[in-house]
């Protein structure tokens, strides 16, 4: 279970245990950013981490019925947004994203469009990861890019991995000045420390070229 709550201010976090049937909230444990401190014998079955002071994770070494419900607070008493609960299988390891890379625009967008505001998409496709805990941004140059970013809400699961999909519309020009750079930076939490996984494309001079993998992987990501 990881929780990000985005508020700065709160140095502590706490987790908290739920039992089934139950209103109250017995401590699992707590910490700043440095080593956690637990309360009884917790340490036995429960794992914190913590990867700044927004972001904290909780990770249970073995699940029986009684470990019903883990919750986190800060100061404020934060408890649901931004916390989240996997269960992992026991047949699959923690994997980061084996594959990632960047779709260039179709040759088709934008055709016959003779106006100023003609876009680019570019399609980051990243693949072969379990649990789904990513997140997605974009660079153009080496600057975030926020305007016209979408990402899928929620990572899809193709056998016993995940693939999640974000888009970069850029203007035509930026797209055919050869000297810019745009990067796709996949972030992948694997219950302790962040793995980054990136791909690059560059601009071109109004050409792009699509191979026949290239078309596939465009068609899956409307699937």
């Amino acid at each position: 279970k990881g929780n990000n709550h985005g508020d700065s201010s709160l140095l502590i976090m706490y987790w908290y245990q739920q039992k089934q049937d139950s209103m109250s909230l017995t401590l699992i444990g707590f910490g700043y950013e440095a080593a956690p401190n637990y309360e009884g014998d917790f340490e036995q079955h429960f794992k914190l981490t913590r990867q700044s002071i927004t972001e904290g994770a909780l990770t249970i070494k073995k699940a029986d019925q009684s470990h019903s419900r883990q919750c986190c607070a800060n100061y404020e008493a934060y408890f649901g947004q931004g916390t989240k609960l996997t269960v992992l299988e026991n047949d699959l390891e923690v994997t980061p994203p084996t594959n990632v890379k960047i779709l260039p625009p179709s040759p088709n967008e934008c055709r016959n469009q003779k106006d100023k505001k003609r876009k680019k998409t570019l399609v980051c496709v990243a693949s072969g990861f379990y649990p789904d805990h990513v997140e997605v941004l974009w660079k153009t140059n080496g600057k975030e890019a926020k305007d016209g970013v979408a990402t899928d809400s929620a990572a899809k699961r193709v056998d016993k991995f995940y693939r999640i999909t974000s888009r970069l519309r850029v203007p035509a020009e930026d797209y055919n000045t050869a000297s810019n750079t745009f990067t796709c930076i996949v972030s992948f939490f694997d219950g302790e420390k962040k793995i980054l996984r990136e791909a690059s494309i560059n601009g071109t001079q109004g050409i792009s070229f699509w191979s026949k993998e290239d078309h596939k992987s465009w068609f899956e990501t409307l699937i």
